[in-house]
């Protein structure tokens, strides 16, 4: 996974870039009705039910939009709120927190939204050991944001991107000629270039599993499609030997049974692309 000090840099990129679409030459409709002197206060006020996620980075926006704005937070990042909750509250610039309202909407929301349904992923997992992992299936620029929200509710983080770990999936095996030589490709891929990155290769059944047990060096192998009935008995062929993850077309009505296949991880797309926002505003009090 990558460094805090990367993902750090990630957030700063994102907030950077953010304010700079959003903003342009300036926000000429506070600018235009609204003195420079002026000073006023808002609420972050939930207009929905679940999870909220994103007070931290809200606290980043504003603090990088006027370090003079100050926030009082009353909900922490992860609890339950309901409709009618006040999260913080913002004062200060009256200029400011008006530019920096539509960035700390936007990221909430969709914050909130993955988090709430990575809570019901991880809910439906409790008392087994398999964990729940989002994907690469993010909004292009703001990856960084979406995986901070599954962390949030308690789920994992896959790869973050392709340069922190290893993952061959069917058109790199396809490609390669088969998997032993796209392991075996890999790992001296590696050797030569002293790189320090797990391996996850991708089955798409029985065979492919064996095959992949074949090989060395694999961090975990990820069980693409299977049926309840063939993921029980990957499980028992690998053992111990590597790590499992079930994946493909997983929903709430699914994740419990293949957990109880005893897989390990759990990785679904939808944690991140098939979401609704959680309706939230920021009013002025």
């Amino acid at each position: 996974m990558i460094s805090e000090a990367q993902f750090q840099k990630e957030l700063e990129i994102i907030i950077t870039n953010a304010i700079r679409e959003d903003v342009g030459d300036g926000d000429h409709s506070s600018l235009a009705c609204i003195p420079a002197s002026a000073t006023g206060k808002a609420k972050l006020l939930v207009k929905d039910d679940g999870i909220i996620a994103g007070v931290e980075f809200a606290k980043m926006v504003f603090q990088f939009v006027d370090p003079n704005l100050e926030v009082e937070v009353f909900i922490n990042d992860g609890a339950q709120v309901k409709y009618g909750d006040v999260v913080f509250h913002v004062s200060g610039s009256s200029q400011s927190i008006l530019k920096a309202e539509r960035l700390v909407l936007n990221a909430m929301q969709r914050m909130s939204a993955i988090a709430t349904k990575t809570k019901v992923f991880v809910d439906l997992l409790e008392g087994t050991k398999t964990k729940i992992l989002d994907t690469r299936k993010t909004t292009p620029g703001i990856r960084a944001i979406e995986k901070w929200a599954v962390k949030i509710a308690g789920g994992e983080n896959h790869r973050f991107a392709l340069y922190d770990m290893i993952m061959l999936k069917d058109n790199h095996i396809d490609f390669s000629g088969g998997i032993t030589k796209a392991i075996e490709k890999t790992n001296a891929y590696l050797k030569e270039n002293n790189l320090d990155l797990k391996i996850i290769v991708e089955a798409r059944n029985l065979d492919e599993v064996a095959e992949i047990l074949q090989s060395e060096g694999v961090y975990r192998i990820l069980l693409d499609n299977f049926d309840f009935e063939a993921t029980r008995k990957a499980v028992e062929m690998i053992g111990d030997k590597c790590l499992t993850e079930s994946s493909g077309g997983i929903d709430e009505t699914t994740v419990r049974e293949f957990a109880e296949c005893g897989v390990d991880f759990v990785s679904s797309g939808a944690l991140t692309h098939s979401i609704y926002n959680l309706d939230l505003s920021l009013k002025a009090i």
